[in-house]
């Protein structure tokens, strides 16, 4: 069987297993209240996208200069950078985003919700990239490194021929995941008032008090981001093994 075909198939059968618990509940659906509203759902969606991307790419900034810090073999930046992983992988984000704007970017006189959002979730997903990284790192055996170093290759070429390519495919996996849940984790800059996709939502579902209507596109806005990424994620897998085999 075709893979396309049998997820096809499984998807078909979600479907159905969905459709079949609501004609269960007789849920009376107002879609009509929710659609006047659907300029908002676009707004808001197109700030979680233009948050989701910045906040991509300086979380893998951030998670690879800790990831490097961490592995310097100096004290005083390993310490700064362990401490900084785990103060922020042992506390919830959302603690971390009331805290960073209300108190930390107050007193810092950073105003700007958007900047403060994007800084704060970065620095979330950084800890995370950063452990990733470093995993990733330390999983190239020390034999190769010293054989690089052996035929004279330069730091850069050490890098970029031999510890790079086998590093990105073995942490490729585990970042994609990560990426995937960034985005998803930017649902709660609500918190701080900026007026993202999940806030949209929340707001059309307290005007019409259609609560599935409301949270539903919110889904399917939200698989409308991830998927690609998994795919991207994918693809690169695949382009990595083949280069790297």
């Amino acid at each position: 069987m075709p893979r396309w075909l049998a997820h096809v198939i499984v998807v078909a059968a979600f479907a159905a297993a969905v459709a079949a618990a609501f004609a269960r509940v007789n849920y009376e659906w107002n879609w009509a209240a929710v659609w006047d509203y659907r300029q908002k759902f676009l707004q808001g969606w197109l700030v979680t996208v233009a948050l989701s991307l910045a906040a991509l790419a300086m979380s893998i900034l951030i998670g690879g200069v800790t990831a490097v810090m961490l592995r310097s073999g100096r004290p005083l930046l390993e310490a700064a950078a362990r401490v900084y992983v785990e103060l922020i992988r042992g506390t919830p984000l959302l603690v971390q985003l009331l805290i960073g704007f209300y108190v930390v970017a107050t007193a810092v006189g950073l105003e700007n919700r958007y900047v403060a959002g994007v800084l704060l979730l970065s620095l979330f997903s950084g800890a995370y990239m950063a452990e990733i990284f470093r995993g990733g790192l330390d999983a190239i055996p020390k034999a190769q490194v010293d054989s690089g170093r052996a035929i004279g290759l330069t730091p850069w070429q050490l890098l970029r021929l031999v510890v790079l390519p086998q590093a990105v495919r073995l942490v490729l996996p585990a970042v994609a995941g990560q990426l995937v849940s960034l985005v998803k984790d930017s649902s709660l800059l609500s918190v701080i008032a900026i007026s993202e996709f999940t806030l949209a939502a929340q707001e059309v579902n307290s005007f019409t008090y259609s609560t599935l209507e409301s949270y539903l596109p919110l889904a399917a806005g939200y698989l409308l981001l991830t998927l690609p990424l998994s795919a991207l994620a994918r693809w690169l897998e695949r382009r990595f093994r083949y280069e790297t085999a």
